[in-house]
């Protein structure tokens, strides 16, 4: 009799568990999307009891691979690191350093989410041994595949148990989304419905294109605004977040050629990469990026006859630049004469010194047999003295 009426509430529990998801417009989950699909490592930070851990069930369901949630504020620094296995002669074999078992289970997987949740709970020595598996993906001797996603979740300090900031070195191998429930969710969630979270699908034909674009507005800004290359925070609280760094600008990199390629919407864009370098400066990169509307340097080099080249110095640098990576990214005669083409426009505009660097750049990718096409002559003093002619 009491394990039928076990049974029956096992059955009701089960049935409120069981619920359908529909697709809805949120920059914060979008944005989680993006960063997920181009393989960045996230930390959603959250008040508890929000649905962080829920989300991301959700979302190892919606891409159809395992989750393996880990505490990281109950673990010791070798579960992360590994425990040393003596073998029959360590010195000769070494001491391999022994992965736990969920990384075993992710290994023979292939694919999976990683979930660290609980992170700001996790004492400093922890946090460190942290640094290794988020950056290098390595778990002791074991190195996670490729395609292993990792996602952290925290609360703040104030309301973590026993919560610590983190530490710089770890905050900065994150893009940080801050996540917040909305009432209407949850009362549409509880009546049956949640949102789903879908991966944005990438269009190949897309892919030179939308990388050269991306190297193109990063090292545009960059060159325009040098100080925020690397910018370290000088409180505590925001060391422990997103902050400019060659790091995050290169998660930054990954994230425009994936918005390109995949066409996500500019709200996802921008708290992703606020998420990566930070308010103030995403902020201004995004702002810049409005602003830079970069040609698709295909259909530059298609017809570089027929393109204008932009007023501003920092638009200008941008487009040189995307255009020489996108000749890196497939060199031909025909595009390698299209690029020169396209610098001697620089030189005819009265900016020379813009497209001297494009210029050695592009030189160095010649193949001996190619004549040298006219339009070179523009730079062949920059090129002697670089030792590229």
């Amino acid at each position: 009799m009491t394990a039928a009426r076990l049974e029956a509430a096992d059955d009701l529990i089960a049935a409120t568990r069981a619920t359908r998801t529909e697709r809805v417009t949120d920059p914060r989950a979008d944005a989680l999307a993006l960063a997920v699909s181009a393989n960045l490592p996230v930390l959603l930070w959250g008040e508890p009891g929000i649905g962080k851990s829920a989300t991301l069930q959700q979302l190892a369901e919606g891409i159809g691979v395992p989750l393996e949630t880990v505490i990281a504020s109950v673990h010791e620094p070798s579960d992360f690191s590994g425990l040393p296995i003596i073998g029959e002669n360590p010195a000769v074999e070494g001491v391999p350093m022994a992965p736990p078992d969920w990384a075993v289970r992710l290994a023979r997987s292939g694919e999976g989410l990683l979930f660290f949740d609980e992170l700001s709970s996790a004492p400093p020595a922890v946090q460190a041994a942290l640094l290794r598996v988020v950056l290098e993906r390595r778990v002791g001797s074991l190195s996670l595949p490729a395609r292993v996603r990792i996602v952290a979740a925290a609360n703040p300090a104030s309301s973590a148990a026993d919560g610590w900031h983190l530490s710089p070195p770890l905050a900065n191998r994150f893009v940080h989304l801050y996540w917040a429930h909305d009432p209407r969710v949850v009362a549409r969630g509880l009546g049956g419905t949640w949102p789903s979270i879908e991966i944005p699908a990438l269009d190949r034909s897309k892919m030179d294109s939308a990388l050269a674009k991306a190297r193109g507005s990063i090292a545009g800004f960059l060159t325009a605004r040098p100080g925020l290359t690397h910018h370290l925070p000088t409180d505590t609280e925001a060391r422990g977040g997103a902050w400019p760094s060659p790091r995050t600008w290169e998660m930054v990199l990954r994230l425009l050629a994936f918005h390109h390629c995949s066409g996500t919407s500019k709200d996802a864009l921008s708290t992703a990469v606020i998420g990566a370098i930070g308010n103030g400066s995403g902020l201004e990169f995004v702002t810049y990026l409005d602003e830079l509307d970069l040609p698709d340097p295909e259909r530059v080099l298609a017809d570089p006859a027929a393109f204008k080249l932009p007023n501003r110095g920092d638009r200008q640098l941008a487009f040189l630049t995307a255009t020489v990576a996108a000749i890196q990214m497939r060199v031909t005669q025909q595009r390698w004469n299209a690029g020169w083409t396209v610098l001697a426009k620089a030189v005819d505009a009265g900016v020379p010194d813009v497209a001297a660097r494009a210029a050695m750049d592009l030189a160095a990718m010649r193949d001996p047999a190619w004549p040298v096409p006219p339009d070179i002559d523009a730079f062949v003093e920059v090129l002697q003295l670089s030792g590229r002619l």
